[in-house]
């Protein structure tokens, strides 16, 4: 697992929060879905479908990003409202390893692993 901040410390994490907000931001503005707007009107089906696979695929990355981005504001919020380094779920503190990690992370590593497993997309399905 790559390691985002320098350290657990509170000024490290925002410090990295704000880069990755910052980052995310400018990202989605740069990044427009292009291309025509009626794919399927050219002279060539492949063609077409390459560029309806392109827009597709921009807009799942753009779209990735919002969802990056919106995680890290609510972080940023968090660490407003003094609840950063809290579960939103059951409220214990969360590994100053898995901040560290994940900076922008809001569920201890037991109720994120609840949680996957709820929607069916736990990382590790062995454990059954």
């Amino acid at each position: 697992m790559e390691i985002k901040a320098r350290s657990a410390s509170p000024q490290d994490l925002r410090a990295y929060l704000l880069r990755e907000q910052q980052r995310l931001a400018t990202e989605i503005r740069t990044r427009a879905v292009h291309g025509r707007a009626h794919a399927g009107y050219g002279n060539h089906i492949a063609d077409d479908a390459t560029e309806v696979f392109e827009q597709t695929k921009h807009l799942a990355l753009r779209r990735g990003m919002e969802r990056r981005l919106s995680e890290v504001q609510a972080a940023l919020q968090r660490m407003e409202d003094g609840g950063y380094g809290s579960c939103v779920t059951c409220g214990k503190r969360i590994d100053p390893a898995r901040l560290r990690a994940l900076p922008s992370a809001g569920l201890c590593l037991s109720c994120q692993i609840r949680s996957e497993d709820r929607k069916g997309t736990s990382w590790d399905k062995t454990r059954r």
